[in-house]
């Protein structure tokens, strides 16, 4: 089978056998105009809606399931381990659902480290938090509305930082999850390693919800884990707990700095873009 390489022309710049996409304009109001936009938006409310619907009728379930009131032990229901796969499995669904319309975003912190990498426009990166923190409280909500009992009995599936951690541990934990999640993002999506490695059929949504898997059954003891913006802040709008909004700036702070990090990573470390530019142009001011 062929290798993919890079061979080095006159003048340095290498010939690439992959394309990077050109990089997303900062303010594009053509989307404004564009069906597709509207439609991506329509995409991610939903799929942030199903996303929150039921996982926090996982967690909930499983609450009930162990809660003494009703006989329950540790040993019944589906487990940290059914609840991080829940997590988990969710986003390798909707992401495969819904990354051919609109990216399969699914989390502000993802779109945040993809807008600071380029790849999306302001308006589209704000419209699209909005939207998913939108549908985060409606699937929290209808949660709510089918088991308001259960709903309030037990938390509602909020996230808070647990009994025994600091609120630096907490944070620390969002920033390393995030990063985690965003950079599996990069990763799985970059088209630097989609060409170099056509030959191993690697389905990009699989690995970004192992990611959501791995970090829940790290962080669940300590926050619930949150590393997405959209599912600790529908949670606490519905519940609307005084502690839920104590440590509501953990999940919002934690996950926009490590999708951050992870960015700055991926794009200027692993893909060396800063390099890249500054070659370009030096090879472009020695050939005047």
């Amino acid at each position: 089978m062929a290798k993919h390489t890079e061979t080095e022309p006159q003048g340095g710049l290498p010939n690439k056998d992959y394309q990077d996409p050109p990089p997303a304009p900062l303010f594009d109001t053509a989307e404004l105009g564009q069906w597709s936009f509207y439609r991506a938006l329509i995409a991610e409310f939903i799929a942030t809606l199903l996303f929150l619907y039921v996982t926090v009728l996982t967690v909930i379930g499983y609450k009930s399931q162990t809660d003494p009131a009703h006989n329950g032990t540790g040993c019944d229901g589906v487990g940290l381990l059914g609840i991080a796969w829940a997590f988990g499995g969710m986003i390798f669904v909707l992401v495969y659902c819904t990354a051919g319309i609109s990216g399969g975003h699914i989390n502000p912190a993802v779109t945040f480290g993809l807008f600071l990498a380029r790849k999306v426009s302001l308006i589209r990166a704000i419209l699209y938090m909005v939207v998913q923190c939108l549908g985060a409280i409606c699937g929290v909500g209808l949660v709510k509305a089918f088991q308001k009992s259960y709903y309030n009995r037990y938390k509602g599936g909020a996230n808070m930082l647990n009994v025994g951690y600091s609120k630096g541990t907490g944070l620390g934990a969002e920033i390393i999850g995030t990063f985690v999640l965003v950079y599996t993002v990069f990763s799985a999506t970059d088209p630097k390693r989609n060409a170099r490695d056509s030959h191993v059929p690697v389905l990009a949504p699989l690995p970004i919800g192992f990611a959501v898997f791995m970090v829940h059954l790290a962080t669940i003891p300590i926050t619930g884990t949150g590393i997405n913006p959209a599912r600790s802040f529908g949670a606490a709008v519905i519940y609307n707990n005084e502690k839920a909004w104590d440590d509501q700036w953990i999940f919002w702070v934690g996950p926009f700095i490590g999708a951050a990090i992870a960015a700055i990573y991926h794009e200027f470390v692993l893909r060396a873009q800063a390099a890249k530019a500054l070659g370009s142009f030096k090879s472009s001011s020695n050939l005047l």
